[in-house]
């Protein structure tokens, strides 16, 4: 199976087994992506993630926000983040998605890897805040990067490339049973935003 495929290729699942994972690939225009692209690189109020390590509390290089339908709190890495308000930019992308997928969101983590050196340890997205086997909607915009899913018991692992402007699902049991990272990259690439649209329980 081709994991680098266009929308229609994408729609079949990417995992083998445990999970549901669709790569939607380029969902809108490279003009358009580039105006999210900058739209939210300049708009979005980004700060510095927080997380305790053994420990002791550490500021990350990566940015993050928090955005959805009212002021829920999310609690990951032993923080806790407060919503704010949905921004103009954010409830197109958020109607474009739903559109797309069937699935309904209330909220956004944002995060901004400045450079290709900044991105993500294995984890998966199973905080007692979120709807469990609920879906997760991941738009990527800037640079193009590597995104690795790995089995829990098996560590089989998958791989796909998230392009500009990109949409990429997570639902059903993959929480549960699947860790993902985005593992840093080598080469000098210019700043990512990813998106990822969730479900608070509240």
């Amino acid at each position: 199976m081709d994991l680098f495929s266009n929308e229609k290729e994408g729609l079949k699942n990417l995992l083998p087994k445990d999970g549901i994972v669709n790569y939607y690939g380029k969902i809108m225009s490279v003009d358009k992506a580039n105006q999210y692209y900058n739209c939210l690189l300049n708009t979005i109020e980004w700060k510095n993630d927080q997380a305790f390590i053994y420990g002791k509390m550490i500021l990350t290089k990566r940015k993050v926000a928090w955005y959805g339908d009212s002021a829920f709190q999310y609690s990951y890495s032993n923080t806790t983040k407060q919503a704010l308000p949905w921004t103009s930019e954010l409830l197109a992308l958020k109607s474009i998605i739903e559109e797309k997928t069937k699935e309904t969101f209330n909220s956004c983590l944002l995060n901004l890897y400045n450079s290709g050196n900044e991105g993500m340890a294995w984890h998966s997205d199973a905080e007692k805040d979120l709807r469990k086997n609920g879906a997760i909607g991941s738009l990527s915009f800037g640079a193009e990067r590597r995104f690795l899913l790995k089995h829990k018991s098996t560590k089989e692992t998958v791989a796909v490339i998230l392009e500009h402007g990109s949409l990429l699902v997570m639902k059903g049991t993959t929480q549960t049973n699947w860790l993902h990272r985005l593992p840093p990259a080598s080469l000098r690439i210019r700043p990512r935003i990813n998106l990822t649209f969730r479900t608070i329980i509240h």
